[in-house]
């Protein structure tokens, strides 16, 4: 697929103005799931951390399974009509809404089921959003720098949590009284910050939706919407019955990788959670752990790429899972702060190297002529069991009773994951499909 002559011409634009949302969607990912509002929630607002965190991690699973039975249609929905830009705008909106809904939240347990029920709404949305979002860089690159491009956002969004998180602690974190009035009274400092990040994903996200190229709308998702949900749900079951019968390996590497990323996924989701709850973090310490968390992937994502390239993606994804299960099994037996650090620095460093070269691998083993329906697969199947690493976080806690327990749940993802990932043979698919063309 070749970009459009003008779309070239302010080709860097495009991609800037693109790139902006994944900058202010860590305003999201960084600040409301990770490491300001879910500790918030499960250390001040619940009755306690464990049933407060348990809870949060029902939600998600909850959220998880929306997106798994939802998701595949609403990409395929937009695919069809080529609004990526409609629906990625009016996805936006919702999360933009469910954050600055958050406001509301007290820190009394009567306010919890509000706090989990936005954070959840907002997580599905968000989901939803991607995928239009990521129907958009195929709009705005070319074969040749797609991998530039999808790398750039990738960054732009680890630098916009930085500078996001930072402001916040400076601003209003860390002074007795901050921003706007923020005290600890009524939990109006994280009230507060849910606002302001609210604010920030909606002013970055306007750049895209006015620069970003519409479609020709050809073939459109007219007609009976539960008709065109099985249509499409039909279509996808095709695809994986071809896939089982010309592409096994390839196959296998999506169901192995969907687990091991929503086990590195868990990780993010309940880091803040844990040093909350568990090791006794102020909201000021925990954002340090944030920025040094971003520093520490983002610098993992870029070491690991030399190694994938000189000694191929599945070696780097199965070290790093061995690495990351190894660094996890301390969270479980020890409550000291330092341990903690350690291992959240550890785990950090080898997220990004084992999301980069999943991606790469995949990349290895595509022909050229199967990337888009390739790629989206592996967009669909990753969401297919985002409910897992959730799921199994709050039954730890709820089986042994304690929070740090639900760190079992996420390492038991990841060993699934690794199990799965250590026969599939990368060269595999490619081989056969040059014996297909060869016959």
């Amino acid at each position: 697929m070749h970009a459009h002559p003008r779309s070239q011409v302010s080709s860097r634009t495009g991609v800037f103005s693109w790139a902006l949302w994944d900058w202010g969607s860590a305003s999201f990912n960084a600040v409301i799931i990770t490491f300001v509002f879910t500790p918030y929630l499960t250390k001040a607002v619940a009755s306690s951390e464990e049933s407060g965190s348990a809870a949060l991690g029902w939600s998600m699973a909850a959220a998880g399974l929306v997106i798994a039975l939802v998701a595949p249609a609403v990409g395929t929905r937009a695919d069809a009509g080529g609004r990526h830009k409609l629906w990625l705008g009016v996805h936006t909106g919702i999360v933009v809404a469910t954050m600055f809904g958050l406001f509301f939240v007290r820190d009394s347990p009567a306010y919890l089921w509000l706090g989990l029920l936005l954070i959840a709404v907002g997580s599905v949305f968000f989901e939803f959003a991607e995928v239009a979002y990521n129907g958009i860089m195929v709009r705005i690159s070319t074969a040749d720098n797609v991998g530039k491009v999808s790398g750039f956002g990738w960054g732009m969004g680890y630098a916009g949590g930085l500078v996001l998180l930072v402001l916040l602690l400076v601003l209003v974190i860390q002074p007795e009284v901050g921003l706007f009035g923020a005290t600890d009274e009524g939990g109006l400092r994280f009230r507060i910050v849910a606002a302001l990040s609210a604010a920030w994903f909606a002013i970055f996200a306007i750049p895209v939706l006015i620069t970003a190229p519409g479609a020709k709308v050809k073939g459109t998702s007219a007609g009976h919407p539960i008709r065109a949900f099985i249509a499409d749900y039909a279509a996808l079951v095709r695809r994986l019955v071809r896939m089982w019968r010309t592409e096994h390996q390839t196959l296998r590497f999506f169901i192995a990788s969907a687990i091991f990323r929503d086990g590195l996924a868990a990780i993010f989701a309940f880091a803040g959670v844990l040093a909350a709850g568990s090791y006794g973090f102020s909201a000021a310490q925990i954002i340090v752990l944030g920025v040094a968390a971003n520093v520490a992937a983002g610098a993992g994502a870029m070491i690991a790429g030399f190694f994938d390239d000189r000694f191929g993606p599945k070696p780097v994804i199965i070290v790093g899972l061995i690495v990351i299960i190894a660094g996890g099994v301390p969270i479980i037996f020890s409550a000291e702060a330092g341990v903690f650090w350690a291992c959240a620095l550890i785990l950090s460093f080898c997220v990004g190297p084992v999301q980069a070269s999943s991606r790469s691998f995949l990349a290895r083993i595509t022909p050229p002529e199967r990337a888009g329906e390739n790629f989206g697969l592996y967009a669909t199947t990753g969401r297919a069991v985002s409910f897992l690493g959730p799921a199994m976080f709050a039954l730890s806690i709820s089986l042994f009773g304690f929070q740090r327990a639900g760190t079992i749940g996420i390492i038991v993802v990841l060993l699934l994951g690794l199990a799965l990932i250590i026969p599939v043979r990368p060269d595999a698919p490619r081989r056969s499909m040059e014996a297909m063309a060869g016959t």
